[in-house]
């Protein structure tokens, strides 16, 4: 059975996600449809990017993934149909699969054909062009009948985390926040080990506060589970299951969690310095 998974900054209260699964189930009741999240912040393309690619590995090779986000239809922007490490993605032309991919080159894009002629009126790009791409592709058809090849798309450049040599210190960037306020930056484990060797410690610093040990999981700062309610609320500093540098509240929540404790945003810096 074909899945199609469906990403969108739409919410759960308006009609467009219903709108689409409708279309979908209209044109092929035998497809699974699957909700990756429709809770993006509008527009919020990095948010987007977060979510989406640590979500997408997980699916069977094949998988169609539209990725409704910043996808309002405008004839002087393309919509794009690209195949990247064994699935299928449908975006608008905005930047997003250039941040999504950074790290891994399309084995193809095509700009997406259908519904692109001057007289065809587009009320819903996701009903409209994603939705009908999406269950061709699920009923075995070929991209070539909906698109023409491409060689490239809309670049943006995913924020990275820069070394200051001569100051030993690693900037980082807060790029999300999870439903628990943990606070997930852009500093990967394998940029942080690479640097850290031959030093012999590091302080992390944000705001005005500062940490100076990193945990592989939530429960590893937990060393007594007989005492575990005591650690609640206790702040650290992990590598989540995504490989990157979290400031967590152990046990925290989007009240309560590191997001509303440490007071820091989206965008804002992240420091490791070395010793």
């Amino acid at each position: 059975m074909s899945i199609i998974t469906i990403t969108s900054d739409f919410g759960s209260l308006d009609y467009r996600v219903a709108a689409m699964k409708g279309k979908i189930m209209s044109l092929n009741p035998e497809v699974n449809i699957i909700d990756i999240t429709h809770d993006i912040q509008a527009y919020n393309l990095i948010q987007t990017t977060y979510i989406v690619k640590n979500a997408y590995k997980y699916f069977p090779e094949g998988t169609i993934h539209i990725l409704s986000v910043d996808s309002f239809f405008h004839k002087s922007r393309k919509n794009l149909l690209c195949k990247i490490d064994g699935s299928y993605f449908l975006a608008a032309d905005n930047g997003l699969i250039s941040l999504l991919f950074f790290d891994i080159k399309p084995d193809v894009i095509y700009e997406i054909t259908l519904n692109n002629r001057f007289d065809d009126i587009v009320n819903f790009t996701s009903t409209d062009v994603f939705v009908p791409v999406a269950v061709h592709l699920a009923n075995g058809g070929l991209p070539e009948v909906i698109g023409r090849k491409i060689d490239n798309y809309k670049q943006l450049l995913f924020p990275k985390p820069v070394y200051n040599e001569s100051e030993r210190m690693i900037i980082g960037e807060v790029m999300y926040i999870d439903n628990f306020g943990n606070i997930i930056s852009n500093i990967s484990k394998d940029f942080f080990e690479t640097l850290s060797k031959g030093s012999e410690r590091f302080t992390i610093k944000f705001r005005n506060l500062s940490l100076s040990k990193v945990y592989s999981s939530h429960t590893e700062l937990v060393s007594d589970w007989d005492r575990e309610t005591e650690y609640h609320g206790q702040s650290a500093a992990i590598f989540n299951d995504s490989q990157q540098l979290e400031l967590t509240i152990y046990k925290g929540s989007k009240k309560n969690g590191a997001k509303s404790l440490f007071g820091l945003n989206v965008g804002e810096n992240i420091y490791i310095e070395f010793f």
